[in-house]
């Protein structure tokens, strides 16, 4: 019979050439372990959606008794669920009065999707901005708001009316005008190697979005949950969007999404046509309990406060003459090297030694650091040790 990993590449589709072809056998706190029994730091926290760690008591908990009562019952929108409602309650009730009705999906990309539907229809207008380099999903719409050939050419043609500004560009404000139905952007650049923006650029933003009439989108998929610091980044900056998008870090591990808008807003998708967006298994109630327990945990734990003291000590430790660069806001954080083989090198040096670490998609020269928000001091001593180790190893 045929090994794990043969199976895994006869009958699983790939996305890459190279796989890392980590066997996971278990996972708890911010180690993963492999079935030979090797433990490993995860630096990445699976792109920042185990923001508690892996398999967290009280997310784990909460999606068995969950399991328990009931799993499917209909489609999203249909039936009272007690997990649906408490989570889209707790939600809300730590934002403002404009962010008060919550669509739950199951990704981030489907947010992304739900998000462009709901500002075409609430505006009538059907151009939409985005900022290059910036990555919202990998589906046909989410993927049009990319800019780069590399990974949307072979798709072509994608949607019409989509154009691109430079992200923290106040003259690329100007091609935003009362044809735009919507401006998307993340608070803070992720896929670009972690890009904050620069003082008073998101206020800017916002003003001409309501000179014009322009919804404001803020993608807080990567950026939410804490990782800024905040529990959402838009609160660090003080600039509020008309839609919020929201997923990864969401369910604790578990598959959720949603997109966050005032009930004006929202209520457009009630009538012409009825049924203005619809989905099957969004708001799962068992993806929704452990939602709900991951976000009661960050609040009660108030783990988003403890994030600066944890950036700063990264930043302490994150020195050698090799490193060309580090951005950071909260914890996301980039490491800049020379260049993309050398990033390969020492994530391969870093998974030799129990590390795990990654890289951007619009920015491969540098090394993405997002861990789980329980990592402790000692264990950010420890990681930081292997990484400058790995990077001595390459290029020594």
């Amino acid at each position: 019979m045929s090994s794990l990993r043969q199976q895994f590449l006869q009958h699983l589709a790939q996305t890459s050439e190279f796989p890392l072809m980590l066997e996971i056998a278990r996972g708890a706190g911010i180690y993963l372990y492999d079935t030979d029994g090797k433990s490993y730091i995860d630096l990445i926290a699976g792109i920042g959606v185990s923001c508690l760690g892996h398999s967290h008591a009280a997310v784990v908990e909460a999606a068995k008794k969950q399991l328990d009562d009931y799993m499917h019952t209909m489609v999203y929108g249909e039936y009272v669920l007690s997990p649906q409602v408490k989570l889209a309650t707790l939600i809300t009730n730590q934002l403002p009065d404009s962010l008060k009705a919550v669509y739950l999906v199951n990704s981030g990309t489907e947010a992304t999707e739900g998000a462009m539907k709901l500002a075409k229809r609430y505006t009538s207008r059907y151009e939409i901005i985005a900022c290059k380099k910036a990555y919202h999903g990998s589906s046909q719409g989410a993927a049009s708001l990319m800019n780069d050939d590399y990974f949307t050419q072979a798709y072509r043609p994608l949607l019409p009316g989509i154009r691109h500004i430079e992200y923290n560009c106040d003259f690329c404000l100007n091609q935003i005008s009362n044809k735009t139905a919507a401006v998307i952007m993340e608070p803070v650049q992720a896929e670009w190697g972690i890009r904050p923006p620069l003082p008073g650029y998101l206020q800017k933003v916002r003003d001409r979005c309501n000179e014009t009439g322009t919804l404001l989108i803020f993608d807080e998929i990567q950026t939410g949950y804490g990782r800024s610091g905040h529990l959402f980044a838009f609160q660090k900056y003080g600039v509020t969007p008309d839609i919020m998008l929201i997923a990864k870090g969401m369910g604790g591990g578990m598959p959720i999404g949603g997109f966050v808008s005032s009930q004006d807003i929202m209520k457009v998708f009630t009538n012409n046509p009825l049924l203005g967006h619809i989905t099957t298994f969004g708001g799962h109630p068992v993806s929704c309990a452990a939602a709900v327990a991951t976000l009661q945990t960050l609040l009660d734990e108030k783990l988003y406060e403890q994030v600066p003291a944890k950036e700063q000590l990264f930043l302490d430790l994150l020195k050698h003459d090799a490193i060309v660069e580090v951005r950071h806001a909260g914890l996301m954080i980039g490491v800049e090297l020379d260049s993309f083989d050398m990033v390969q090198e020492v994530i391969k040096k870093c998974l030799e030694q129990g590390l795990i670490v990654d890289w951007f998609l619009f920015n491969d020269r540098t090394i993405r650091i997002a861990p789980p928000l329980i990592i402790t001091e000692d264990e950010i001593r420890k990681a930081c040790g292997i990484l400058i180790g790995a990077i001595d190893e390459v290029v020594g």
